[in-house]
């Protein structure tokens, strides 16, 4: 058997392991290097591959196709720098729990360390960022080495989907000549037996003794709360809201919980939370008995403070999985079961009486009254970042997704996202909290078929728009908001804002960009809408509309931060005289 064959088979059967083992979706960025891998999930039968020429592009557009379908996308690069590429992709990945299976070719063992062109040192190369690593063998094709293929493809799917899922890193070491052949008799092995490892994963649960001591635990307290921070489970809501019923307690709930919006009930969610505690003594005012949290940290800093004020209660934080997702540092019980079960569970046990119903009228009536600023539109006349939200959670699809970048565009949502009827299902870079890769990121949601929307801030679009490619070469159906205020928005609410001499040049970044021109670059339509009535007409032309759609909203990062203060103002004044 030749080199070629081996080559050939040795891929061959490693491509066919992972489409046996649930894989569906490969990203490849084009290389000389990797190009056995390429070719050959290029033409496996059931595999749909992706070819995204920016690895970095790359990686970011397979964790957001990854984080819409909650299974693993796999990613195919070359060597060289070329993989070091991946590593911001990465790093959010496994923060934000989103499989990968990241395949890296390589050049062989005698080529590396000895300045041969494109070789740096693979072997882990994204450390303990993933779940696992494997530097593959040399290619063989007897059936010994066919088998241990694809035992390390199965591998790789199973861990990277598994427990809290995150990416999983495979280096594959290629000697020329590269050049598979697709000719050869039973190409893709045995395709008969299923996967190489067949896996059954069940779900955390606990036992009815443990249930029950929980319970009785919290309701020696009159009282709590239900708080709700990212997380992507669709089942959840549901579960959660009918325990905070049985319950008589309030949920605050974050915007990426996937509880604010969709057919549940909602009369115990309390959205505005971040307007309500941004007053110190209306926290102080606000002291629970105990705290019990589902889902990562929530966005809201407000919200930070105030439990790192209450540390002295008992907080629980409930993990599907596993982790210690408690940034407050507070003395914490960890409770590792799955969240909706543990719901329902918990649902099911009633000893005595409710919790205190002056507490929950009084976090009902406060949400009342924030809720009534927030949602004021007596400043339609311009486009504000609140009001900006405000219309494109009116005008957004039933049953679509948005895709909210960070800095100042995840925190306008969190404050404006009022309770919907509508399915909406919010995904966000919440794990490194990064602005780079959004663009990318929304594009991968958006390769699934699904309506989405990415709203984002002018950095973020600038930082990654050669990520508009992929809408132009795969007609992805999207539209971006592009709220641009002219620079890093988010700094004028920091203690940086005070120090003029250095702010604009170090923190305001102002890019005096025109981005019509990028859209029409790529083949996309543009908008730009002056006053809220304008762009609910931008937004839903865009809904009809088939390929990339851009609307750029243009703000004032002064005129932004007093409206903002003074809508909290306007908050604090109010709870104050309530309380």
């Amino acid at each position: 058997m030749d080199h070629t064959e081996e080559l050939t088979r040795f891929t061959a059967n490693f491509v066919d392991e992972l489409s046996q083992s649930g894989l569906t979706d490969v990203i490849i960025s084009p290389g000389s290097r990797s190009t056995p891998l390429s070719m050959t999930i290029a033409e496996h039968p059931n595999l749909d591959h992706w070819v995204i020429i920016d690895e970095r592009s790359a990686a970011f557009f397979a964790l957001g196709m990854a984080k819409k379908k909650q299974r693993a996308v796999a990613i195919v690069c070359s060597s060289g720098t070329a993989a070091a590429n991946y590593f911001p992709a990465i790093v959010e990945a496994y923060y934000s729990r989103v499989p990968l299976v990241v395949l890296t070719a390589d050049r062989p063992h005698e080529l590396r360390d000895t300045g041969a062109p494109q070789a740096i040192d693979q072997i882990k190369l994204y450390a303990d960022y993933a779940k696992w690593f494997h530097e593959m063998a040399l290619p063989e094709a007897d059936e010994k080495m066919l088998a241990y293929v694809r035992s390390k493809a199965s591998r790789a799917v199973n861990t990277a989907n598994e427990g809290n899922p995150g990416p999983v890193h495979l280096n594959f070491p290629f000697r020329e000549p590269l050049i598979p052949d697709f000719s050869l008799g039973n190409l893709w092995g045995d395709r008969n037996k299923g996967p190489f490892y067949a896996r059954s994963e069940g779900t955390r649960r606990l036992d009815e003794e443990q249930i029950e001591e929980l319970c009785n635990k919290l309701q020696s307290f009159q009282k709590g709360l239900i708080v709700c921070g990212p997380q992507p489970d669709p089942t959840f809501a549901a579960a959660v809201t009918e325990l905070a019923a049985e319950w008589q307690i309030p949920i605050l709930a974050d915007p990426l919980s996937q509880v604010r919006a969709g057919k549940h009930h909602k009369d115990l969610i309390i959205e505005s939370y971040d307007a309500i505690l941004r007053n110190e003594s209306i926290r102080g005012q606000l002291k629970p008995d105990f705290i019990i949290r589902f889902g990562a940290m929530p966005v809201s800093k407000p919200y930070l403070f105030y439990v790192k004020e209450n540390g002295s209660i008992p907080q629980f934080v409930v993990e599907n999985t596993a982790g210690y997702r408690e940034p407050a540092g507070n003395k914490t019980e960890m409770i590792y079961a799955d969240a909706t079960l543990l719901c329902k569970d918990m649902a099911q046990i009633t000893n005595g009486d409710p919790f205190d119903m002056d507490w929950l009228h009084t976090w009902q009536e406060m949400n009342r009254i924030a809720k009534d600023y927030l949602m004021n539109t007596d400043d339609t006349y311009v486009v504000t970042e609140g009001g900006t939200v405000r219309c494109l959670l009116e005008m957004t699809p039933d049953d679509s997704i948005i895709y909210v970048g960070n800095s100042m565009a995840v925190r306008d949502l969190d404050t404006f996202f009022v309770t919907s009827s509508k399915s909406l299902e919010i995904l966000s870079n919440r794990g490194a909290n990064g602005i780079d890769g959004m663009v990318s990121s929304g594009m991968g949601a958006a390769s699934t078929g699904a309506p989405v929307t990415l709203l984002l801030g002018d950095l973020s679009f600038f930082h990654d728009m050669n990520g508009l490619l992929a809408a132009k070469y795969y007609g992805l159906n999207i539209t971006i908001l592009v709220v641009n205020n002219n620079g890093g928005g988010i700094f004028s609410f920091l203690p940086q804002v005070n120090h003029e001499t250095h702010f604009e040049a170090l923190f305001g970044t102002p890019l005096d960009l025109e981005f019509e021109q990028a859209v029409s670059m790529y083949g996309g339509t543009y908008q730009q809408p002056a006053n809220e009535a304008e762009l609910q007409q931008a937004l839903e032309k865009s809904y009809h509309y088939n390929g990339l759609s851009v609307i750029e909203v243009k703000t004032d990062r002064s005129i932004n931060l007093k409206w903002h203060r003074e809508k909290w103002r306007q908050i604090e004044d109010s709870l104050l005289s309530f309380m």
